[in-house]
């Protein structure tokens, strides 16, 4: 049967666009999700603590990737979600569920541009799509980790949708993108936005940086730290600002004496007030 002129070849910038899975414990969901990428031009899976290493090797999974196999042979399986999302700039969160420290949800039409921008304009970045585990979803800590969050819109009194159905509507809002938008100018030149690891990595030295300075006492964190995220989360940070804000954190722990004491901090003994309290 042939197919009809809106088949064709994935656009290149699909390539830099990949799908992570959370602790998923269903073979079939891994290969059903392979299959919904696969139809889509998406080839690039990564899988984040399955129930089994060899998930993507189970029959089931075989079964339901319906042929997809590439997807799954080539499937990569990680420790953690940071080394998952290591390599990408721009980390989206796919969940219902909104969160008190995570960005505000975005309909996936909206996410699918914002993914094209980045994709298309720099053939080095990378943009990772996370899906959470089949009974709880992502956590608050990895919706954490991303930039942005996608919320498929549903009903207020049901929206949980199978891990690999939410996969598939994703996927194709993705590949409808570039059929679907309003003809405009080319996307310009992205800025060096920093990599989610760069992003990671400033994260735990500010944290550092605070307790150094006696703003945040580390045996009563408080919400502090998850508010910082939450504040850089706004904004894409480019490279030269995280090294900048980097330089401000070396430069704290070089003048101050940490006030809570402990060699693992190398400050005194005696501990000081902390304005966390006031501010967290």
């Amino acid at each position: 049967m042939a197919l009809s002129t809106l088949h064709a070849p994935a656009p290149a910038w699909l390539s830099r666009v990949r799908f992570v899975l959370v602790g998923t414990s269903h073979p079939g969901n891994v290969g059903a999700a392979a299959r919904a990428m696969r139809v889509m031009g998406l080839h690039e899976l990564v899988l984040v603590a399955p129930r089994s290493e060899r998930i993507a090797r189970h029959p089931e999974a075989v079964a339901r990737a319906s042929g997809a196999l590439d997807v799954l042979e080539n499937a990569c399986v990680v420790e953690s979600l940071a080394s998952a999302l290591a390599p990408c700039r721009l980390a989206i969160a796919v969940s219902a569920d909104t969160r008190e420290f995570g960005p505000s949800p975005q309909p996936p039409e909206e996410i699918a541009a914002l993914a094209f921008e980045e994709a298309s304009a720099d053939g080095s970045a990378r943009v990772g799509f996370v899906f959470g585990a089949e009974r709880n979803g992502l956590s608050i800590e990895a919706v954490g980790q991303c930039q942005r969050v996608c919320s498929i819109p549903g009903g207020t009194d049901y929206a949980s949708l199978n891990l690999a159905q939410a996969v598939q509507i994703v996927a194709y809002c993705l590949r409808a993108h570039e059929r679907l938008r309003s003809p405009g100018p080319a996307p310009a030149a992205a800025s060096r936005f920093a990599a989610h690891e760069q992003i990671e990595a400033l994260h735990v030295h500010l944290e550092r940086a605070l307790v150094r300075i006696g703003f945040l006492d580390p045996r009563h964190p408080k919400k502090l730290m998850p508010r910082l995220r939450r504040l850089l989360s706004r904004t894409r940070l480019e490279v030269e600002e995280v090294e900048l804000l980097r330089g401000v954190c070396t430069q704290i722990e070089r003048a101050c004496v940490n006030p809570y004491g402990g060699p693992e901090h190398g400050g005194a003994s005696s501990p000081t007030q902390s304005n966390e309290t006031d501010s967290a």
